[in-house]
């Protein structure tokens, strides 16, 4: 199985969007500081997550969050 996840530093007030097969094992990954994008930060905690039968469709959820929230950000500017 593989996951979906979405997690939130209160510090930078970022989200980070992934997926993952072990999202237990990516979180600390996020939070150690090996991860480049998350090393900014070491408050990021799991704000979502949902479990999906294939990695294919798990891309294509993470990819959908991704644009949604791009979207987001150029209507803002």
């Amino acid at each position: 199985m593989y996951w979906v996840y979405i997690l939130k530093s209160d510090t930078v007030n970022r989200y980070y969007v992934g997926q993952t097969e072990d999202v237990e094992r990516r979180i600390f990954h996020h939070i150690s500081g090996r991860e480049k994008y998350t090393k900014i930060a070491s408050d990021w905690r799991l704000v979502f997550s949902k479990e999906y039968k294939t990695r294919p469709e798990a891309r294509e959820v993470e990819r959908f969050i991704k644009k949604e929230e791009e979207s987001k950000v150029k209507k803002a500017k």
